[in-house]
């Protein structure tokens, strides 16, 4: 079952044209990943699958992409219930200048969302579910700024899971992470995707290869081939796909 449907994607920054006929299904309940050489288009796709790119004079999108059926670039569609339901960890963590509990407690203080249970239980359930929340729970008046990098981002997305979001988009969480980090945020990932539909920019091919379902190779603005992971890395139909997998350029 698909969760978004990407139909004749067209983007672009003012003139230039930084996307061209991209089309795909993103299936719910699966990790997608999303590869290809810098400056090919991966995180400008990402951006606009909850609209971040609108925060950019000059940019313009033509095509559809559908959440749950429902164009998300209708004008009567509500930004903000959008991105709360397709929430957004950044390359770097960016936790807020603030204690840890109030980082998780922020958004659903915002959007009114702990109606049905108390804050403390938000904080805890969604700490649990990005796994900080054994490390943290003696500590959750700290500074989040005082966490290592590892832990931030695992707060960033125990900030993203705490307003109940359907998607979970990522863009190179592990870039700024050393090797057992990175390990730490694939595993999560991984307990994650039962839950929530992930799509995951990645500049690592080994990391797609091992958390993915689903992998799409960019290049240059386009789509050059997108299948299941395992058929992309072991016997992809596009030979410009083969190239870039095998290093032969990228």
């Amino acid at each position: 079952m698909s969760k978004i449907e990407v139909k004749n994607l067209n983007f672009f920054y003012g003139d230039f044209q930084a996307l061209t006929g991209i089309s795909l299904e993103i299936r719910d309940q699966h990790i997608t990943a999303l590869i290809g050489p810098s400056g090919c288009g991966k995180s400008t796709f990402l951006r606009c699958l909850n609209r971040m790119n609108d925060t950019i004079s000059g940019t313009r999108l033509e095509g559809k992409i559908l959440l749950d059926d429902q164009d998300i670039y209708d004008e009567d569609t509500d930004v903000v219930d959008l991105r709360r339901r397709v929430g957004m960890v950044f390359q770097r963590p960016n936790p807020f200048p603030k204690s840890i509990y109030d980082n998780v407690a922020f958004g659903p203080r915002i959007l009114g969302l702990h109606k049905e249970e108390s804050l403390d239980e938000v904080v805890e359930r969604s700490l649990r579910g990005a796994a900080l929340w054994n490390e943290v729970k003696d500590n959750l008046a700290q500074d989040a700024l005082g966490l290592s990098l590892g832990e931030q981002q695992r707060l960033c997305i125990a900030r993203t899971i705490a307003t109940e979001p359907e998607v979970i988009l990522m863009d190179e969480p592990c870039s700024a992470l050393d090797p057992i980090a990175t390990l730490e945020i694939e595993e999560l990932m991984q307990s994650l995707k039962s839950s929530y539909n992930i799509v995951i920019v990645t500049h690592s091919m080994q990391q797609a290869a091992r958390v993915s379902d689903w992998t799409g190779f960019f290049w240059l603005g386009e789509m050059v081939e997108f299948g299941a992971t395992e058929k992309i890395f072991t016997n992809p139909d596009k030979e410009k796909t083969e190239s870039y997998i095998t290093g032969r350029f990228g």
